[in-house]
This record gives C-alpha cells, sequence and structure tokens, in this order.
C-alpha cells in the first residue's frame, strides 16, 4: 500500500537516535524523547513541482509537527513543509 500525500505535504519517517550516550550511559526508551529528524518517503506534486525537497532527504521538524499514522506497522508523520526546518547534508 502506498501513501501519496497532498496539498504541500510530505511523509516522514522517523530516524531513530542512537541509544546510548557518548559517554556508554544506556537510555531507556521512557526517557528518550521522539527523535525530530527523518526520512522523506514521499511528496506530493506540488512539493515536487517546487523542488526543494526530494525523496530520500534528511529533514530537521519541529518536535510536535505533523500528524502520526501507521502504514504497514511502521510509524509515520504526514506534515506540512512549513514543519520542516532543514535538510540534513
Amino acid at each position: 500500500m502506498g501513501f501519496i500525500p497532498l496539498g504541500k505535504r510530505v511523509l516522514v519517517k522517523r530516524v531513530e537516535e542512537e541509544a546510548k550516550t557518548a559517554s556508554g550511559i544506556i537510555i531507556p526508551d521512557n526517557a528518550k524523547e521522539k527523535p525530530s529528524n527523518g526520512k522523506i518517503i514521499s511528496i506530493s506534486e506540488k512539493v515536487k513541482e517546487k523542488g526543494l525537497i526530494k525523496e530520500g532527504d534528511t529533514v530537521v521538524f519541529g518536535k510536535y509537527s505533523g500528524t502520526e499514522i501507521a502504514i504497514g506497522g511502521v510509524d509515520h508523520l504526514v506534515m506540512d513543509t512549513n514543519d520542516i526546518l532543514g535538510i540534513l547534508k
């Protein structure tokens, strides 16, 4: 099953962060914050026309951005392009 966002929206899969600090302390799952960066999985036609963001880009977004949805048992976010703060290179 595929998902194509409408309007100026993108589908993002969060990138899991390291569960260990630099000093080697393991962070339990309940103490971790949800990551605020992810990989663009799908983009709408309007976003493709602009050409700024493309599928496969890793982006940074606000902490409370987007709407969570599950696709194939995997959590994703659908968000407006205005919620994207930048692209990680």
